[in-house]
């Protein structure tokens, strides 16, 4: 199966984002770890998405760089940034009340709005990349 040009550069994108957030977590755990604590999971689950959160996003990472897992990546990329898109929309629409952002690096200087809008780019690159690749077997 040859790889478009659009599946290659989303795939790229993603793996970026994925490798990014997973290092940055971890090079900082124990404030990732304190930053999840003050999330509004009970204590039991931020002990492990503190843990789970960078593995997925590692794993991800993983699919997206290999063609037989590729359409995977795609797949549980647009999952994640969905479900972390409806977060977001909970925090910003005040269902939670205040809540600091638990992101690693460059992307914990963002406000909420901005997240929002990141991730929503993500998000279309991730389908934007599915549905290439799903053209591209068919």
């Amino acid at each position: 199966m040859k790889c478009p040009l659009i599946v290659t550069i989303t795939s790229g994108l993603l793996i970026l984002l994925w490798s990014y957030a997973a290092v940055s977590k971890l090079a900082v755990f124990s404030y990732f770890k304190s930053q999840m604590s003050k999330q509004v999971f009970t204590a039991e689950v931020a002990d492990i998405l503190v843990y789970l959160v960078p593995f997925t996003e590692l794993v991800l990472a993983g699919l997206l760089c290999f063609t037989l897992t590729r359409i995977y990546g795609f797949v549980l990329s647009a999952v994640l940034l969905a479900w972390f898109s409806i977060y977001i929309v909970l925090i910003l629409a005040g269902v939670f009340g205040k809540i600091p952002c638990s992101c690693g690096g460059v992307l914990s200087q963002l406000g909420w709005s901005e997240h929002l809008a990141f991730n929503l780019v993500f998000l279309a690159l991730a389908l934007i990349g599915f549905v290439s690749l799903k053209k591209e077997v068919a």
